[in-house]
């Protein structure tokens, strides 16, 4: 969906934003799935020395540390500072150091990307509005318009605008009227029901038609701290996390989409989509308590820099070490906090992955058949020489040098921070 910038990932998860926890259970059982390689490991900038450069065997053990790219916060070391008595503001200041305090408001636009049909379909509701764009300021209620209706949707119209039809019990779409520019519902701030080829979800705020190239997109657009009850439960364990640490998240996460909203071109009738790839929103139906009173109690606060809101970049688990970001407050440094007893990625879970040259010769089929693979660079920060930064992989026919963030893809590896064992 995205975006070029890397994102956190997830603390049971989050790969934010990449993004989440919960996704990281998820993403947990995707990756005892996945085929895997072999490979043999150098220290950064080394030269490959007789042994270390393995040909390939039937495969090898991995183990590695973290779980995202390290950048910013760490979901899991945030709970891990908390845990010893640091405050939200302090765990943010560790992770976002140099950043001042700054507060916003407004709206957000947030694609959401399991709506996948070319249209808008909500369950009826005694509050559901519908309103065009183009300058109409009409707003129609239309349970007056039609009471015994069950759904109602939107499809595109000639010329741009928006078709409104209603449904009775599973019965045909009937024709209501057609509304200038691109359509919305709503219910004055109660939760609406959205349809979707995945399934039905819950959303705060209004849910748009937009025109999108040759089809349509729904948009939720959606006060910016409404929006973060749909975020901060996708992206930490609030039912049972020291309060500290889901505050800092609900800084992090606010901070992540004003500065996204910001750089958003203005022409894109989106800012935010509603994963990973920028951070995890599950709607009203993610809401939960806990998260809610994190929200309330950092109302309106952001990280800023020079007077604006910074890019909040945040991860899962950083294994012990921040990465360096593409800003100077996002700075590599040793992370006291990550590393505690429960945090369940330093090290791995699973302990060692198990890769097949079958693997590696199917991702790279331009390599032939498998001789050898090396690590030839590191980043160097943190314990056995840091992140993998590039890997180069031999065959019969070529070698193909590839990052480790890309190797790490490849392979659903939790995170690029990996030796062979």
């Amino acid at each position: 969906m995205r975006h070029p910038r890397p994102t956190r990932a997830h603390p049971a998860r989050r790969l934010s934003g990449a993004g989440s926890l919960l996704s990281a259970a998820l993403l947990s059982v995707a990756l005892m799935s996945v085929a895997l390689m072999s490979v043999a490991l150098l220290p950064a900038g080394a030269a490959a020395e007789e042994g270390e450069r393995r040909a390939p065997i039937g495969g090898v053990d991995l183990a590695g540390r973290g779980y995202g790219h390290g950048i910013g916060l760490s979901q899991w070391g945030a709970e891990g500072a908390a845990r010893q008595g640091l405050g939200a503001q302090r765990i943010l200041r560790f992770y976002y150091p140099g950043t001042g305090r700054g507060t916003v408001g407004g709206d957000v636009r947030v694609l959401l990307s399991a709506d996948t049909s070319d249209d808008v379909v909500v369950s009826a509701r005694r509050a559901l509005t519908a309103t065009g764009s183009a300058g109409s300021a009409r707003t129609w209620r239309l349970a007056e318009a039609r009471p015994e209706a069950s759904r109602w949707r939107i499809t595109a119209a000639a010329d741009g605008d928006s078709l409104v039809s209603s449904q009775t019990s599973g019965g045909p779409w009937k024709r209501w009227r057609v509304l200038p520019g691109q359509a919305q519902f709503a219910a004055g701030g109660a939760p609406v029901r959205l349809h979707t080829p995945a399934g039905a979800v819950d959303y705060r705020g209004a849910l748009r038609s937009a025109a999108s190239g040759s089809g349509r997109d729904t948009v939720n657009v959606v006060a910016l701290e409404s929006y973060l009850r749909g975020v901060v439960p996708a992206e930490v364990i609030a039912s049972t996390w020291d309060p500290d640490a889901i505050r800092a998240q609900a800084v992090a996460a606010r901070t992540y989409a004003a500065f996204e909203r910001a750089a958003a071109p203005g022409s894109r009738h989106y800012q935010l989509c509603d994963t990973a790839a920028c951070q995890v929103y599950g709607g009203f139906s993610a809401e939960h308590p806990r998260a809610d009173a994190a929200i309330r109690a950092t109302a309106r606060q952001v990280r800023t820099k020079d007077g604006k809101p910074i890019f909040a970049q945040f991860s899962a688990s950083n294994g012990g070490w921040t990465r360096a970001g593409s800003f100077g407050y996002l700075r590599a440094k040793k992370d006291p906090y990550d590393p505690w007893g429960g945090n369940p990625y330093v090290p791995w879970p699973e302990g060692t992955v198990r890769i097949s040259d079958e693997a590696l010769e199917g991702a790279l089929p331009q390599i032939g058949e498998l001789t050898g693979v090396e690590v030839t660079r590191r980043d160097g920060d943190g314990p056995r020489g840091g992140r993998v930064v590039e890997v180069r992989v031999s065959g019969t026919d070529a070698s193909s040098t590839v990052s480790g963030d890309r190797f790490r893809s490849f392979f659903g590896l939790r995170s690029d921070w990996f030796w062979l064992v």
